[in-house]
């Protein structure tokens, strides 16, 4: 999947280290809900196993890799997950790496992520799960049509302090 400005595409054993370098990122781990570091040898585990069938893992990753800049270079990773055919849903997860935050990737790549889940999965709905602290991504979700449905209150421990976790959702019209 691309546009004029990125490429979303499988894991490959080359993305090891990627991987490896943003799963162990201890300043994104509150978004992810990671509390603890993970193996070199899970990371690539994990990544020699993704070529399962999104029906078959209920999750699909994906390398966001910006293509409007030569050479293209890995960015950030997109997911889809929770996977649930039956009632035609699922969530999304994006992170892009600080240097490339605030140009406009996490846009493109939610386009093309939407747009497969949509059409090709045949999904009713998309939901995500956000820090009400979490202004840009937020905004990056409203942007893309999601609506606030939910409000979890106090539901993430972060620095001490309780934040609440927000529900947006995108119907396919």
């Amino acid at each position: 999947m691309k546009n004029e400005r990125v490429l979303l595409r499988a894991l490959e054993p080359s993305d090891i280290d990627f991987i490896y370098q943003l799963e162990n990122d201890i300043s994104v781990w509150h978004v992810s809900n990671t509390i603890a570091p993970f193996s070199r040898y899970a990371i690539e585990q994990y990544v020699l196993n993704s070529d399962q069938d999104i029906f078959t893992l209920k999750q699909l990753r994906l390398i966001i890799e910006s293509s409007d800049v030569a050479p293209s270079k890995r960015i950030g990773t997109i997911d889809v997950f929770d996977f649930d055919p039956q009632h035609k849903r699922a969530g999304i997860g994006i992170i892009i790496i600080e240097e490339e935050q605030h140009k406009g990737y996490a846009l493109e790549a939610m386009k093309l992520v939407v747009d497969y889940c949509f059409k090709t999965l045949g999904l009713h709905q998309i939901f995500c799960n956000i820090s009400a602290e979490n202004q840009v991504s937020i905004n990056l979700f409203e942007k893309m049509g999601f609506t606030n449905c939910g409000v979890k209150k106090e539901w993430i421990l972060y620095n001490d302090s309780w934040q609440d976790e927000l529900i947006f959702q995108l119907i396919n019209k």
